[in-house]
């Protein structure tokens, strides 16, 4: 019996020692793998730290795609507040600028939509703009506006909305146009209804919807010295949700020629 159990006891304190020695090794590879890890992490923040430092350094010349410079530390829905926003930036305005400029030097852009690569946007955003004998207005907006959403990583998509003939303009009609043709492509979060001759000039004026009330995403102009013409003023550039504007059943179709449909709108 004796015997017996000190051969068991030398066994055990055989089997005691090597488990002994392999948990050491064991915690050695943790610790080692650990402090690897722990090392990668500040490198990789840093460098991405420093090529956003950079880009926000450019100057805007509304060709470049703000999404295909900043790499994301992380896959996911977009920042809360886009790190490619450069705040107020004048618009600038060639005379030589056509139409094929815009399409060259829009990056990123298929059929009038666009959407960051790798995330996902805060909101899809449909942006519904009136149009009738203002090619050159039109030709200045998409050029600037292309860039300036793509700053704000948005997924979003432009509806040109035209009237053809020689008919009195009906700005509302083509706006309930175009927001109906935008409910036929996609289930928008917000839907903005943006006159033609308006140029944004601060990417910090994020262009996405309230969920509590519609949404005036114009304060003033230059040519009003930035001021509003008055208290009730609902007119430029609108923000709706799709329960917010059939809560108010959208523009009424009754005003033809300039004026009116606006202040009808904020009465709604």
């Amino acid at each position: 019996m004796w015997f017996c159990s000190a051969v068991g006891d030398h066994l055990y304190k055989r089997r005691y020692y090597l488990l002994s020695f392999l948990l050491v090794l064991v915690l050695v590879w943790i610790a080692t793998f650990s402090g690897e890890a722990l090392k990668i992490i500040p490198v990789f923040s840093a460098t991405m730290q420093t090529r956003k430092d950079n880009l926000m350094d450019q100057p805007d010349n509304g060709a470049s795609t703000p999404d295909q410079l900043y790499i994301p530390t992380q896959k996911g829905e977009c920042p809360v507040e886009s790190p490619l926003l450069q705040g107020l930036v004048k618009p600038h305005f060639e005379s030589s600028l056509t139409m094929k400029n815009v399409e060259n030097e829009t990056k990123g852009v298929s059929e009038g939509g666009y959407e960051p690569s790798g995330r996902t946007a805060r909101q899809s955003v449909a942006i519904i703009i009136p149009h009738r004998r203002r090619e050159t207005h039109l030709i200045y907006l998409l050029y600037h506006l292309h860039p300036f959403l793509q700053r704000q990583q948005l997924h979003y998509a432009l509806y040109v909305v035209h009237q053809a003939g020689d008919a009195t303009f009906n700005r509302a009609k083509l706006m309930n146009v175009g927001y109906l043709e935008a409910l036929k492509d996609h289930s928008w979060d917000c839907y903005i209804f943006h006159d033609v001759d308006l140029i944004p000039e601060n990417d910090k004026n994020v262009y996405i919807c309230d969920d509590n009330r519609p949404k005036h995403l114009i304060f003033g102009r230059n040519s009003t010295g930035y001021k509003m013409l008055n208290k009730i003023a609902f007119g430029g550039v609108t923000a709706f949700t799709k329960e917010q504007f059939e809560q108010i059943n959208g523009f009424s179709n009754l005003y033809w020629g300039w004026g009116g449909e606006d202040d009808d709108l904020y009465n709604r």
